[in-house]
């Protein structure tokens, strides 16, 4: 049996009965934080322009899309994940070697369940073989140091999942697999140097492709059996040697994944939480600082410090803010927030920001790289004009999987997001659907998602 064989058996037999409580809870969370984090975005002009073109280009109206309206399968999915991708404020899944965002599929099952009239069962179910090969994968193929994207990876948990939720048998959630994992192979440099808009749009296209490889499936078309471990294969090619017995896996992967605290690249969270901590602090003045200097963990120094993706004191777009650890720290320690309001363009090139960060200092720190993934750690020292120093440090924070974000924490930041394009009533609703959607219809929550709106504050 092919490797892309046994993957699409774990994924056909695949329930909602296999996942833990604990499990089932912090999915339903990143159902809810994702729909949030892309109801935000809706009145980002990247996503207008998709829009746009969506609405230009027609299509059958299988599938709702966020904000109103209905367009085909595949460019619903696209819609959606380019939504719960652009600000950078989804969930992530940290490997020694590779970091993606298993959030980033939601936007393929959902358009895929509801073509399928799935169950919130079913979708709950796809979603979380989603995660567990999306996180498998990382764990064992890692692809960055070769330089392609992390999509890459993420293509075949997407097409698998989006063909499970479509109800299709193993042949053809093999078929779907194999056909998207081989003609998505994503180069890195989409986050590399000077960030274009792309950086938010790659796993769109995945999911894209993901769900338009499913529905070829559906219709007899076949992809390559030995598509992993064939002559000039994903493994041969791409990754390098790696096994996963899928018989084994189950559906926690979930549980190892975290959710982001600050609006912002998935490694900067623990020395953003020590930068609160001293931006807090008795007498402090973001005027008075000197200079500051954060030990980190080689990952992060190398994304997002300045290391082997670039110089990151260069900010001009939003892409770039949200990529740069100095510019956040400089924003953060200024402002004591980082949300969507700090990736404006006005606050962005403002002059107070673009001056302190280039007085921040990132160090990668071998001790403290030896920590990661299993911790997140950072030191932080702010030396101010008169020569005192203000120092912090975390391990983690509140959402990483050592202190997993809770329906509470969870409401809280959907509310915030989401609060400019829909009421309290309607945010109640689409909550309570997620929190009880195995027993409900995927329908239902499209339904309600479309009564968003996508013009800011006009709402009733």
């Amino acid at each position: 049996m092919t490797e892309v064989r046994q993957l699409a058996n774990f994924a056909a037999r695949a329930g909602i009965g296999d996942l833990s409580r604990a499990a089932l809870e912090q999915l339903k969370i990143r159902v809810l934080d994702t729909l949030g984090v892309a109801i935000g975005a809706l009145d980002a002009k990247p996503l207008v322009a998709i829009r746009a073109l969506i609405e230009e280009l027609g299509g059958t109206p299988a599938c709702t899309l966020i904000g109103g309206g209905r367009s085909s399968p595949e460019r619903a999915a696209f819609f959606t994940s380019a939504l719960s991708r652009y600000l950078d404020f989804m969930d992530a899944y940290l490997a020694k070697g590779e970091t993606n965002h298993p959030s980033d599929n939601l936007g393929a099952v959902l358009a895929a369940a509801e073509s399928a009239d799935a169950s919130g069962a079913e979708f709950l179910a796809a979603l979380a073989v989603a995660y567990q090969v999306h996180t498998r994968l990382a764990d064992v193929a890692p692809v960055r140091a070769r330089g392609f994207d992390h999509t890459t990876q993420g293509t075949f948990a997407a097409a698998a999942a989006a063909a499970k939720a479509m109800r299709l048998p193993a042949a053809q959630i093999a078929n779907a697999a194999a056909i998207a994992g081989t003609a998505n192979v994503a180069l890195r440099v989409t986050r590399t140097g000077a960030l274009s808009n792309w950086k938010g749009l790659a796993y769109a296209h995945v999911a894209k492709e993901a769900v338009f490889a499913a529905l070829l499936a559906s219709h007899g078309i076949t992809g390559p059996e030995a598509v992993f471990e064939g002559n000039k294969g994903f493994k041969q090619s791409v990754s390098g040697p790696f096994a996963i017995d899928w018989q084994r896996e189950d559906l926690e992967g979930v549980r190892r994944t975290i959710v982001k605290k600050h609006n912002a690249e998935i490694h900067s969270q623990s020395a953003l939480d020590a930068a609160l901590e001293i931006r807090a602090s008795d007498g402090f003045s973001a005027a008075a600082i000197d200079r500051v200097t954060l030990r980190t963990f080689q990952v992060a120094y190398s994304i997002i410090g300045g290391g082997e993706e670039g110089d990151k004191r260069s900010v001009r777009t939003k892409e770039d803010a949200d990529h740069s650890l100095p510019w956040m720290l400089a924003v953060l320690l200024l402002d004591g927030a980082l949300g969507p309001a700090q990736y404006r363009p006005q606050r962005i090139d403002a002059p107070d920001v673009q001056a302190l960060m280039r007085r921040i200092t990132i160090v990668p720190d071998e001790a403290l790289s030896r920590r990661f993934p299993q911790y997140m750690p950072a030191e932080l020292e702010v030396v101010m004009a008169d020569g005192t120093r203000r120092r912090a440090s975390r391990q983690a924070y509140h959402g990483f999987y050592t202190d997993p974000l809770d329906w509470r924490a969870a409401r809280a930041k959907f509310d915030e997001l989401a609060a400019p394009f829909a009421g309290a009533a309607l945010r109640d609703e689409i909550a309570g659907i997620v929190r009880h959607l195995e027993d409900c219809r995927t329908a239902a929550l499209t339904a309600a998602l479309a009564r968003v709106s996508r013009v800011r504050g006009n709402f009733q």
